[in-house]
Formats: structure tokens, sequence, C-alpha cells
């Protein structure tokens, strides 16, 4: 029988307990020490293994997302296409709705845009084109979306699982349609789409062909925003991610609340595979999403599913992407180096939300025994 002496010396030294809300500017402090803290360690680890300067490698980082004009351009446009994706994950997460789908949800719309414009793209006018090409990649991100929340609204399927294999099935439609579409048959590559008459290509705004894409992005954020903070439907996607139990008692249709924010996260999507196709690349692919699905993911989990905040998440997320990619060309440098500095610096990044959440305090071995 062990004495209430021995109990209290076997007190842990480090004890965590939750915090309360930190103050903003608090909680952004501790982000931001937290990026200092890996460029540091960054830096340790560029002298050891590389033995190159890391301020010239941060120096190249920076010129390399934002050295000219074009490049500024080219990161805002990533910008836009990732915030996009994350906003459409948003009201799923924030619902507790794993949708991890969206990769294959922004492919369906992107193809349905392509379809549109390999199909119609002679035989009808601009401007009846154009709404056939949103309607038609809305819709086919919406279905996409639909059918794993129709499964867990009435099954209880697992989500996760359900949106990740969708994207597995959509990667082999759009990869079976891109063979069909080949030009030359058989090269597996579509190319350009309508590359003479830009039949069903968004417009330019004068010589800046991405500033719609971002234009459309910012209007989504302000209207998903609002969505989610001052909507009825809003509200009841915070009550169902907080308590299913809990919003069925106060008379809230979970089932369709499910299937609703699920429909909106496709139709979403699907919007970012017409900004894909339409606006950036003109053509089709099974890596037109680039893995932005996935990367979204992040971006909104770091900004708390807060939809202003994701400008900022994604900014950084790109700006790192386009940095890294610059570092390997100019340094001669493994592609997998620069994935392992990326790496270190969002580790450090989704580390202080530890902090920000919980409060770490240490105590000397009297203070434990004086207890």
């Amino acid at each position: 029988m062990k004495t209430a002496g021995e109990k209290l010396k076997r007190e842990p030294l480090v004890h965590i307990s939750k915090r309360a809300a930190l103050p903003f500017w608090k909680s952004w402090l501790i982000r931001i020490l937290s990026i200092v803290a890996s460029l540091v360690v960054c830096a340790v680890i560029i002298v050891l293994f590389t033995g190159d300067n890391p301020f010239a490698i941060y120096g190249t980082m920076i010129k390399g997302a934002v050295g000219t004009s074009r490049r500024v351009w080219n990161l805002m446009q990533n910008v836009a296409m990732l915030l996009c994706v994350s906003l459409a994950v948003t009201p799923a997460f924030k619902m507790r709705f794993w949708n991890i789908g969206a990769e294959g949800q922004v492919l369906m719309g992107g193809l349905a845009t392509a379809a549109c414009m390999i199909l119609f793209g002679n035989k009808l006018p601009p401007a009846l084109l154009m709404l056939v090409i949103i309607a038609a990649s809305i819709l086919a991100g919406a279905i996409w979306a639909l059918i794993p929340a129709i499964f867990k609204a009435f099954w209880n399927t697992n989500e996760t699982l359900f949106t990740l294999m969708m994207n597995y099935i959509a990667m082999q439609i759009v990869a079976y349609f891109v063979y069909i579409w080949s030009v030359p048959k058989g090269s597996g590559k579509i190319g350009v789409i309508n590359a003479t008459t830009n039949a069903g290509w968004l417009p330019s705004i004068g010589h800046n062909s991405y500033l719609l894409n971002i234009i459309i992005v910012a209007v989504l954020t302000v209207l998903v925003y609002v969505y989610l903070k001052y909507s009825k439907h809003g509200y009841e996607i915070s009550v169902v991610g907080e308590s299913e139990n809990t919003a069925k008692y106060i008379g809230i249709n979970v089932k369709k609340v499910i299937i609703r924010t699920m429909l909106l996260s496709g139709a979403l999507c699907g919007v970012a595979g017409l900004l894909l196709v339409s606006g950036t690349d003109h053509t089709i692919t099974r890596d037109t999403a680039g893995g932005r699905g996935f990367t979204a993911i992040m971006v909104s989990w770091l900004a708390k599913f807060n939809p202003l905040y994701m400008v900022l998440t994604a900014l950084l997320i790109a700006f790192m992407q386009k940095g890294a990619t610059e570092i390997s060309t100019v340094f001669g440098l493994n592609d997998s180096f620069s994935d392992i500095i990326t790496g270190i610096i969002i580790f450090f990044i989704i580390g202080s939300e530890f902090f920000i959440n919980y409060a770490v305090k240490f105590r000397s071995h009297k203070e434990v025994e004086a207890k």
C-alpha cells in the first residue's frame, strides 16, 4: 500500500492544461514566432547538409515567388485556386464531415468544363456556351459530392474512406476521356482546347489573364464567410458539427444538413475545376487538380475554418511551394530537399496550434514535493 507522500511525489513535472481563448494578437504572435523558429531550424539544416548560405536560399525563395510581376500574378493565381478548394471543403469540415474527396470533385468539375468546350465550342454562341459550362461544372462537382453525402446521411458510412476512393474513380474517368479526346489520337494528351477560337475560355481583364479568377475567388471568400457566420444554414452546420444529438433535439434535420452542405462543397469544387480548365490551363488531365484537394485540408485547418484567415494560410502555402521550386533550380538541390524545408516550416506552423490551445507549465521537484 503506497502512502499519500509517495503518490504526491509521482505528480508530473510538466503540466498541460487547456487554455481559455487567447486574444487575437497573442495567437498570431505565437504563429509568427513558430515561423521564425522554423526558419532558424531550416538554416541549421541547410548549413549542415549543403554548406550553402541560408540567407541566400531564403532570398531565392522570395525571388522565386514574387521576383517579377509575372511571378506575382502566377503566385496570386495559385493562391486563388488553393483558396477556392479550401473554401469548398470548409463547410463540410465545420460540420465534422471529413470530405477528403475535393480532388475528385475538382476533376469532375474540370471534366464537365472540358466536355462542354470540346462538344459545344463551335456550336453555341459564346455567352450561352459560358452559361452551359458554368452550370455543367457546378452540377458535376455537386453530384460527385452528393454520392458520399447520401451514403453518410442514410447509412452512416465512413465519409473519409468513401470520399478518398471517389478521388481515384474520378482520376480514371478523366484519364479515359483524355484518351478518347486526345490529339492526335492515342497520344494521351488533349492539348490546348479551342486554341484558335478561344471558345469557352474565361475572358481576360486588360492584359491580366488570371485577374478574373482572382476576383471570382475573392467574391466567393466573402460569400462563404457570410454564409457560415451569419446565415441560418451556417448556424445549423455549426450545431451539427458540435453534436448531432443536440441538433436533432432542437429540431434540425441532420440528414438534410449533411446533403445540403456537401452539395455546396461539391459545387464550389466544380467552380475550382471550371477556373482551372476554362480560366488557366485550357485543357484537362488527371493532374489538373494538382493535389490542391489535399493541401486545402491543411489550409482550412490552419485557418480554423475561417474563410478570411484562409487567405493568409493559402498565401503562405503557395508562397513556400513556389519558393521551394526556385531553390531547387538555382542551387541544384534535389526536389526532396526543398520539400523538406517546406515540410519543416509547415510542421512548426501546425505545432504552434498546440501552444495556442494548451498551456504548458513546468514545475520543479521542490514544488511537486511541497504539494
